[in-house]
């Protein structure tokens, strides 16, 4: 844990290096306050996020949320699916700094933390019937274009937000020893090793988003 927190210290201090070494005016406006919330959680995982970021003229801070999101193993790859297991990532929540390029695109470093319960396929997701619980911990970095569409417009339309993000969230760690557990699966009959997934695309550290709210 140590080393992670060193990590994160370099990363945090590259960036403000970055920032400190760049011209003072970037096009971006001073400050504003966004609330947002990801596509992906409702429509794939069926779950919630919230977004909270503070903008700067250029710096933002951020800090996400999410909830309840049910991930089907068949969407990260074999071993899952063949132990026929699914994960529920009951909390999914981190910060974030970054620095504003321009008025729309911001590059952040965020430290995340996803806490795990584990089911087998077709099982009611209850805390009683999970196999194992874990967290996992991600550095990474995350690239955001926050277009508001209608910010020439009057009115209540003027603050809509819209964000489509890229981010990679490597995991560093997770609270299994070794990254992994065995347990006996009532499903194929025999001892399994199950590992820590990645939190992201196929069991990747790839997450991919767009998110809608609004600015103020």
């Amino acid at each position: 844990m140590k080393n992670i927190i060193f990590i994160a210290l370099l990363l945090t201090l590259a960036i403000a290096s970055v920032a400190q070494s760049s011209s003072s005016s970037n096009g971006a406006n001073d400050q504003h306050f966004s609330i947002i919330t990801g596509l992906n959680q409702p429509l794939v995982f069926h779950g919630i996020n919230i977004e909270a970021d503070y903008y700067t003229k250029k710096w933002v801070f951020e800090y996400s949320h999410g909830f309840g999101l049910h991930v089907d193993g068949k969407l990260l790859g074999n071993e899952y699916e063949a132990q026929h297991i699914n994960f529920k990532i009951t909390h999914s929540f981190g910060g974030g700094i970054g620095y504003r390029f321009t008025e729309a695109f911001n590059l952040r470093f965020e430290p995340k933390i996803h806490m795990y319960e584990t089911f087998f396929e077709g099982d009611k997701q209850t805390k009683a019937n999970s196999i194992a619980n874990f967290n996992t911990y991600t550095l990474g970095f995350g690239a955001y274009y926050r277009w508001l569409p209608f910010k020439h417009a009057s009115g209540f339309a003027k603050g809509i937000t819209v964000v489509p993000s890229v981010r990679y969230w490597y995991k560093v760690a997770s609270s299994l020893e070794n990254d992994s557990f065995v347990y006996a699966n009532n499903k194929t009959g025999k001892k399994e090793t199950l590992k820590a997934p990645n939190i992201g695309i196929s069991n990747t550290p790839v997450v991919l988003n767009i998110s809608v709210g609004y600015s103020f």
